[in-house]
C-alpha cells in the first residue's frame, strides 16, 4: 500500500471483519467509501465511513455506480455474506447476471476473481484487506500451550493435502477429519456448521483443517478462525485445529488462544512443511 492518501471503497459484509479493516484505514487516513448490503453487512461500521450507502445484495451496476460517483480508487472486500442467499439470481441486475453465467465455474474462486475484474475494468485496484490489519494474519507454529499429539499431527498432515486438493476444485476451505478419516467437507453452509456436522459424525477427537486454496484470490476471501470456531470445535469435542499461516486470519488472537487453552484445543498454524 503506497503512503500516500487514497480514497478506498469498502465491500462490508458481516461480523467484526469490516470494522477492523475501517478502523485501520481511517487510522492511516484515508478517506473510507463503504457499501453495505441489506440484511448482510455489520451495520457498525457506519461510523467509520466518511460515505456509506446500504445496497441490495446483486446489484452490481449500483454498486460500481456508487463508488465511481465517489471517487473510489481501491478497494477493499472484507466481512461474511451469507453464501445460500448469494445463490437467489431473481434479485441480480445484468451486470451482476452477466458476471455469474458468463463462469461455468460458479465456485468462492472463480466468482470472487470475476467480481476483481469487473471492479478493475472500472479503474479500481483491488486490495488485501489485511494490508490495514496485518496482525490478523495467522502466525507460524503451535500457537496453544498443548501440542497436537501425534495422531493429531497426523490428522493435520493428512487434511492439508486433501483439503488442497480440494481446494484445486474451488471446493470449500475447511475440513473435519479423524483418523485420517474426513468427515465433512465445508461447502455452502460455512465453517461453524462444517464442524459441528464433522464432530457429529467423526465423533470425539476430530481435527479441523483450514487452508487457502490453490489458485485462490488472495486478496478477497482469505481463510479465517476466531473464538467462534473454538466454541464451536468445544462443543462437538474436536481438539486441533490447523490452518494456514501467513495466508489466513485468526481474529481475536489473545482471546481465540485463550478459550483453546481453556479448553484443552490446539491451534497450529501450518506452512505445509509440516
Amino acid at each position: 500500500m503506497p503512503d500516500s492518501k487514497c480514497v478506498i471503497g469498502l465491500i462490508a459484509g458481516g461480523r467484526q471483519f469490516p470494522v477492523l479493516v475501517a478502523e485501520g484505514v481511517k487510522k492511516a487516513g484515508h478517506k473510507l467509501v463503504v457499501a453495505c448490503f441489506e440484511g448482510h453487512s455489520n451495520m457498525e461500521v457506519a461510523v467509520h465511513a466518511d460515505v456509506v450507502e446500504t445496497l441490495k445484495l446483486g446489484k452490481l451496476g449500483k454498486l460500481l455506480d456508487f463508488f465511481k460517483r465517489n471517487g473510489v480508487e481501491q478497494v477493499i472486500m472484507a466481512g461474511t455474506i451469507d453464501k445460500p442467499r448469494i445463490m437467489d439470481v431473481r434479485h441480480f441486475d445484468m451486470r451482476a447476471l452477466k458476471v455469474i453465467f458468463k463462469n461455468k465455474n460458479k465456485g468462492d474462486t472463480n466468482l470472487l476473481g470475476a467480481l476483481t475484474h469487473e471492479l478493475e475494468s472500472e479503474g479500481m485496484r483491488v486490495v488485501p484487506p489485511h494490508v490495514h490489519v496485518p496482525d490478523l494474519l495467522t502466525p507460524e507454529g503451535v500457537l496453544t500451550r498443548r501440542q497436537p499429539t501425534e495422531r493429531e499431527w497426523d490428522d493435520l498432515r493428512q487434511g492439508w493435502t486433501v483439503a488442497k486438493e480440494l481446494g484445486r476444485l474451488d471446493i470449500g476451505q475447511c475440513l473435519i477429519l479423524r483418523e485420517g478419516i474426513v468427515a465433512a467437507v465445508e461447502a455452502l453452509e460455512g465453517t461453524d456448521e462444517a464442524i459441528r456436522r464433522g464432530c457429529r459424525l467423526g465423533g470425539e477427537e476430530c481435527v479441523v483443517v483450514k487452508v487457502f486454496k490453490p489458485g485462490q484470490e488472495e486478496r478477497v476471501d482469505l481463510p479465517s478462525a476466531g473464538k467462534d470456531t473454538i466454541r464451536t470445535m468445544s462443543e462437538g469435542k474436536a481438539t486441533c485445529l490447523g490452518i494456514e499461516a501467513g495466508k489466513s486470519l485468526l481474529f481475536d488472537r489473545e482471546e481465540t488462544i485463550a478459550e483453546a487453552n481453556r479448553s484443552g484445543i490446539s491451534i497450529v498454524g501450518l506452512t505445509g512443511k509440516e
